[in-house]
């Protein structure tokens, strides 16, 4: 096992420069240029020098003046270093940008993500077990909308029912008008109230895949010759299905968990746009938007290290889980 994980390693190392080498040379290439606007900007100031100028002399400020490849290397050299230098639209350093904006999403990603468990698994057994009843299709007709339905629809009708009609929530934001003047366990329910719906939203979306996805996996341990077996030795349903299918359905599960970490810390960019939560998707798209080069490349670098680890936490917890299973 230690040299599976120490080979799967140095491939991911391998992997990692070649994603971040053709994710720097696609943020090179984007229409959106921060300097460019930003040359413009000082271009048009009375007595200014022209824009081309303006723009060589950025270019040559933020090392842009350089082929693609030397700048990468550049880059590389200092993100070794654990340097990765200040956001042009936000003017700070990128690490503290992170930092002030990671954890919100990974709370909400998080939240979601266990209740996504709590909802879909229990369901997705529940449909397998009673195939073809009114349960099953309720809940396989459920999964479809939720597959089916893009993000934003749903969190125009949350919005629209919970809070234009009820008043239940707020539209916008992550926290109220009063917040400043709320003790420390009201500012902790009013920015918990701000989330509902963001979370809501995501819960519902990615509910009906792992759903369906239950389902499968245990429609095919049912019908397999060890579960007639145990039912042919007497064995009670209840037993049949906690204990020998429902263990052997966890196994193909255990990859998608395994594979759900990135999205963890990712944060979820369509839904905090629609509702101005200020998480790290919504924070690396408005840095997307202008040509961001430096806070761009350094959260599209995280999530390809959260993928590679995610897929070799997948294996490795494959192999725990299935006693079958051995790395040779």
């Amino acid at each position: 096992m230690k040299k599976y994980i120490l080979h799967r390693v140095m491939l991911s190392v391998l992997i990692l420069f070649c994603v971040t080498f053709l994710i720097y040379a696609m943020l090179r290439c984007l229409p959106a240029s921060y300097v460019e606007n930003m040359a413009m900007q000082l271009a048009m100031k009375p007595g200014a020098k022209p824009y081309e100028e303006w723009l060589t002399q950025l270019n040559a400020s933020y090392g842009l003046d350089r082929p693609v490849l030397p700048g990468y290397l550049i880059w590389l050299k200092d993100a070794v270093r654990g340097s990765f230098g200040d956001s042009w639209k936000y003017t700070v350093p990128v690490l503290q940008k992170f930092r002030e904006t990671i954890w919100l999403s990974f709370a909400m990603g998080a939240i979601s993500f266990l209740l996504e468990l709590l909802i879909a698994v229990p369901l997705g057994v529940i449909a397998a077990t009673k195939q073809y009843s009114r349960s099953d299709y309720a809940i396989t007709a459920g999964a479809l909308i939720g597959i089916s339905l893009p993000t934003f629809f749903f969190a125009t009708i949350l919005k629209l029912v919970f809070s234009v009609k009820l008043g239940w929530f707020d539209l916008y934001g992550l926290v109220g008008r009063e917040y400043a003047q709320l003790d420390p366990a009201g500012k902790f329910f009013d920015m918990a109230a701000h989330l509902v719906l963001p979370i809501a939203t995501l819960v519902i979306v990615s509910v009906g895949f792992l759903m369906r996805y239950t389902r499968t996996n245990m429609l095919e341990v049912l019908n397999a010759d060890y579960i007639r077996t145990a039912r042919a030795k007497g064995l009670s349903e209840k037993k049949v299905i906690r204990i020998h299918a429902f263990r052997n359905t966890l196994i193909p599960l255990v990859t998608v968990i395994g594979g759900s970490l990135p999205g963890l810390f990712a944060g979820a960019l369509i839904t905090e746009t629609l509702f101005s939560i200020p998480g790290i998707g919504y924070t690396s798209y408005q840095a997307m938007l202008i040509g961001d080069i430096p806070f761009s490349m350094f959260y599209m670098t995280f999530l390809a290290v959260l993928t590679l680890a995610g897929n070799l936490l997948s294996d490795i917890l494959y192999a725990v889980v299935d006693p079958r299973v051995r790395i040779a």
